[in-house]
């Protein structure tokens, strides 16, 4: 167990390494963040930083060695990045939960292995195989792009009559996925922690809503079954346990109906704290920030009680420029990333209300 005083190795340097370095400082644990980009936010709360490329192999010799242990707040930092640092030091969640993140077409073999159920999928390694793969699964599919993928990139919708050629060459030409489009009534997440000893410990389960492939608002609770719920939250710690892990994960899933029954699909498995999961700062006991903290320096994990119904507003593009309003309206916690400009779809911050049960 890491004491006070120790320093957490962040790779990354957005909103989440932020957050992370934030909460870890109320534990008494300093952030060391790495990042190749010299403007990030989380540069502006850390006890320390480096700017450099993440195959700066020297550099990250020099992070490793100045630091306890090793933490990413996003799943596309490079394997060779993973396997350099953890030479010198542990690496939470471990490199190989990394990798089957990395990749969308082993992430569901890995699920699928499980026994947990997803959409179905076909690999689509070239151009050739697509017109086999619709097939299969028919129109009503997704092109995805097997590595490098968020917030609706590296995906396309196909369409009836559309060219599957130009389709497959809208993404690149790189190695993808086909995935059916599952009838979905909601899509919700569990956000949960595993500790070092195998401590698990599981947030509410949250209901996200979508525009433009972004998440917009997350509901806590989600309004789901009481037996859908805890059947959601036993999936989140099969997947936990078994990728040896270490450190907070989201599970996003599509609630399906089948007759007056719902059932659940995996969509995705996020390898760290997640946009889903930021209603925990004001809305829980313990943020999932301060829990990812907590499990990577072998700490007790906290109460993941929920104060009320929450809900989280992202603060996408310019709906950041409202934040006058938002400061003097009672009852919102805002939070704002320090981004220095402002993009259309990007996330900026987010706002949090907190209402009794």
């Amino acid at each position: 167990m890491l004491a006070p005083g120790a320093t957490i190795g962040i790779l990354g340097g957005g909103q989440l390494a932020r957050m992370l370095a934030l909460a870890g400082a109320r534990l008494g644990l300093k952030a060391h963040v790495f990042s190749p980009v010299p403007d990030d936010p989380a540069f502006d709360v850390c006890a320390a930083g480096t700017q450099a490329g993440f195959d700066d192999e020297a550099a990250l010799a020099g992070f490793a060695e100045s630091v306890d242990v090793v933490t990413y707040e996003f799943e596309n930092v490079p394997a060779r990045t993973a396997q350099v640092l953890e030479a010198h030091r542990p690496v939470r969640p471990n490199p190989r939960a990394l990798a089957l993140t990395q990749d969308r077409l082993v992430e569901k073999q890995f699920i699928r292995s499980l026994g947990v159920a997803t959409a179905d999928f076909v690999a689509v390694d070239n151009a050739g195989a697509l017109p086999r793969a619709v097939a299969r699964l028919g129109r009503n599919s997704i092109l995805k792009t097997r590595r490098l993928g968020y917030d609706g990139k590296g995906q396309t919708q196909l369409r009836d009559g559309g060219d599957l050629a130009v389709a497959f060459r809208t993404l690149g030409g790189a190695a993808c996925i086909l995935e059916s489009v599952a009838p979905f009534t909601k899509e919700v997440s569990v956000v949960a922690a595993r500790g070092l000893n195998g401590e698990f410990r599981a947030y509410d389960v949250c209901e996200n809503l979508h525009e433009h492939h972004i998440l917009a608002r997350t509901l806590a609770p989600a309004e789901i079954a009481e037996a859908t719920a805890a059947e959601a939250i036993d999936i989140a710690r099969r997947i936990a346990e078994a990728a040896a892990y270490v450190g907070v994960i989201a599970v996003e899933m599509f609630v399906v109906m089948k007759g007056e029954r719902e059932t659940l699909l995996v969509n995705e498995i996020a390898p760290r704290v997640h946009n889903s999961g930021h209603w925990t700062l004001d809305g829980a006991l313990t943020s999932q920030f301060e829990q990812h903290m907590r499990a990577i320096a072998g700490w007790p994990l906290g109460s993941t009680h929920r104060h009320g119904h929450v809900e989280m507003r992202n603060l996408i593009g310019a709906d950041v420029d409202a934040w006058p309003e938002l400061a003097r309206e009672n009852g919102v916690c805002l939070h704002l990333y320090g981004k220095k400009e402002t993009r259309a779809g990007r996330k900026m911050g987010h706002v949090t209300r907190v209402f009794s049960d």
